[in-house]
């Protein structure tokens, strides 16, 4: 949850998190039935194929969708009790955790240089956290309402589910040949049924009393609608790149992020929030080094085979 405006209604985080999911299914199912034709029975035929007449794929598809609606919930968790630069850079650890999935579920082969990026990134992170940079427009019931390790358990674990379901949806991505907007109708409807049972069972009380849309307002709709558009644009890289690129392009967020936060909340980091910053930004530029190849001449001579008088010997390509 979070205000607002000052010392206006909370609104509901279950709430945003289910509306966005239901932006997105609707998004995608546009896309589809245009990709269709606009025929609607073509609509209808696509998805009976891929949900009614697919549950394994569906079984497997709500591993994902369970692990985005838990980290959505701890996503809005976190914000509501950390200043949105903090956040932002501690979110990065996504980085490290979706390389260690990335290496056990993919296989992926790591250069030593992108291993060391990963290990100043936790060092970046880790700077940050004891910067204990606030913002100091925060009035005391403000401060009262946050609590900073709620906000980094919150974050942390949000980082984990990240890496694990942004690696798993990948591999389900690239072992098929299904467009992404059907895998995320698919992904869409075990998502709102997540959401809405969540709703009901942690805020069924406030909503009750006071409406499913308390506290909304046009920067609460504003902000689901970036993350339903930015949750379709994820699928999409991760369909034609890959999870870690993804996450390691999130970074340049942060500078967005810290001059937002310096204008409209008079956020003012201090030397070691810099430092931890500067460092994240560090390990994302030598993540995206390019691997140096061994030119042909300094590799091992190959050896051929040549017949002389005395049987076959070897010699060498290189004289």
């Amino acid at each position: 949850r979070t205000r607002t405006t000052e010392g206006g209604e909370l609104y509901l985080a279950s709430t945003a998190v289910f509306m966005m999911e239901l932006l997105k299914f609707f998004l995608c199912l546009s896309v589809v039935f245009f990709q269709s034709g606009s025929s609607f029975a073509t609509l209808g035929t696509e998805i009976y194929n891929h949900v009614w007449a697919s549950p394994r794929e569906m079984a497997h598809l709500c591993v994902p969708s369970f692990l985005y609606t838990i980290q959505n919930n701890l996503l809005y968790l976190a914000l509501t009790n950390l200043d949105a630069a903090t956040y932002q850079v501690l979110y990065q650890l996504k980085i490290l955790t979706t390389a260690i999935f990335s290496a056990t579920m993919l296989g992926r082969k790591f250069s030593k240089t992108k291993w060391a990026s990963l290990v100043v990134l936790t060092c970046g992170v880790a700077v940050v956290q004891v910067s204990g940079s606030t913002d100091r427009k925060s009035s005391a019931e403000d401060d009262d309402d946050r609590n900073r390790l709620v906000g980094l358990v919150a974050v942390l674990s949000a980082a984990c589910t990240s890496g694990f379901s942004g690696v798993y949806f990948e591999r389900i991505l690239k072992g098929s040949d299904v467009s992404v907007w059907m895998r995320n109708i698919q992904m869409g409807l075990p998502s709102m049924t997540i959401a809405i049972l969540t709703v009901f069972l942690e805020d069924g009380d406030r909503v009750s009393a006071k409406g499913f849309f308390v506290g909304y307002s046009y920067t609460v709709a504003s902000v689901i609608a970036v993350q339903a558009v930015g949750g379709l644009i994820v699928a999409v890289v991760v369909k034609y790149a890959d999870n870690v690129l993804k996450v390691f392009a999130s970074s340049f967020s942060i500078l967005l992020s810290c001059l937002i936060s310096a204008v409209a909340f008079d956020f003012r980091p201090n030397l070691s929030f810099l430092i931890g910053a500067f460092l994240v930004m560090l390990s994302t530029v030598m993540y995206s080094k390019p691997t140096k190849k061994v030119p042909l001449s300094k590799q091992n001579p190959m050896p051929l085979l040549r017949k002389g008088n005395g049987g076959v010997r070897k010699t060498s390509l290189v004289m």
